[in-house]
Formats: C-alpha cells, sequence, structure tokens
C-alpha cells in the first residue's frame, strides 16, 4: 500500500486532482468529506463544537452553520486551534477505519488540506501539493465559491504559504495553467511514481 498526502491551499485545485487519482485506480479518504460528517446533526462532534462555540453556529434546521462558525474561526487562530481539538482526533479515527483492509498494492490518496499547518507529512510515504498563484486562487474562490474578496483572503491567509508547503512536497503539481496541463501532471505522476512504488 502506498499512502499519498495530497494538500495545497484552498482553490489550489487539490479536488481536481483528487478525482482525477480516484478515475485512475486509487482510494481517495477525503478528509473535509469525514470533517462534514463528524459534526452531522445527531453527531457528538457537533454538540462538542456547540457547547464551545454556542448555538450561534448551528442553522434553524439544526446543522452546522459552516459559514457561521467559519467566520470565527478564520478570524481567530485561537478558536481554530480549540475546533481543531474536538474534530481532528474524529477524523482521524474515521480515517483510519476506512483505511484498514484495503489490499495490498492499493494507492490511498488522503486528501487533507492541513497537512503542512498540522505537521503530517512524515505520516504518508509521499507528499504531493497542488500549487496556484495566489492571485489565481482568490479569484477562484470569488467566481467559483461566491466568497467575498475579505472572505478569500482571510481563508488564504490562516493557511500554510507556498514557501512552507514546498518545504514539504515531494510532488509539485502547478495548476496556474490549464485544466489539461494539471491533469497531464497527475497522469504522469501516477503512471510513473504512484502505481510504480505501491506494487513493489
Amino acid at each position: 500500500m502506498l499512502r499519498l498526502g495530497l494538500t495545497g491551499g484552498i482553490g489550489a485545485g487539490k479536488s481536481t486532482v483528487a478525482r482525477e487519482l480516484e478515475r485512475l485506480g486509487a482510494v481517495v479518504v477525503d478528509a473535509d468529506m469525514i470533517a462534514r460528517e463528524v459534526v452531522a446533526p445527531g453527531a457528538a462532534g457537533l454538540a462538542a463544537v456547540v457547547a464551545e462555540f454556542g448555538e450561534g453556529v448551528l442553522a434553524a434546521d439544526g446543522a452546522l452553520d459552516r459559514a457561521a462558525l467559519g467566520r470565527i474561526v478564520f478570524a481567530d487562530p485561537a478558536a481554530r486551534a480549540r475546533l481543531e481539538e474536538i474534530t481532528h482526533p474524529l477524523i482521524a479515527a474515521e480515517t483510519a477505519r476506512r483505511v484498514a483492509g484495503l489490499p495490498a498494492g492499493t494507492v490511498v490518496v488522503h486528501d487533507v488540506p492541513l497537512i503542512v499547518e498540522r505537521g503530517l507529512a512524515d505520516r504518508y510515504d509521499l507528499v504531493a501539493v497542488v500549487g496556484a498563484d495566489e492571485e489565481v486562487r482568490l479569484e477562484r474562490l470569488v467566481r467559483d465559491r461566491g466568497m467575498s474578496r475579505e472572505d478569500a483572503r482571510a481563508r488564504i491567509d490562516a493557511q500554510a504559504t507556498d514557501a512552507e508547503r514546498r518545504a514539504v512536497a515531494d510532488v509539485w503539481l502547478d495548476n496556474s495553467g490549464s485544466p489539461e496541463a494539471l491533469l497531464s501532471q497527475v497522469r504522469r505522476l501516477w503512471h510513473e511514481r504512484l502505481l510504480p512504488d505501491a506494487r513493489r
């Protein structure tokens, strides 16, 4: 089994890379998806988040209001750290459950936004970083996700810098150009490195 840590700043195109790797045959474990599941209505994680941050982080239907929570934690590093203390152990446990029992030779892609910020690079056989110029990412967040420039800037500023990501990257996937240019890099990575290493 080969464990690939896949990361990149918000708006860099990490999800595009993960989808292509899954299409090629990898098993993708999406930390963001798991993060949503551990704070779903009825989950112990949601109760813990509400206990920490108050009823104001709940939507009218009782689900987590992610935008309201985001406004709190992306403006306050101490609040973000408290949120991570609640959710990260839950995410780690669910991740371990999903990977247990996968067959030998599997390429497991751990799609994790905070590999650099959390010092997790040494947990993986390889770390691939999806990179794009900051202005490109900012424009994508405003255009594709409907964020204000201020919210987008706050999200980018709360994450690691490109220099910090490059320091842990075994592979840098440049997504400042066309989608096809990115996918071409992903296919080359799969055929030349991931699949051969997983089968050793």
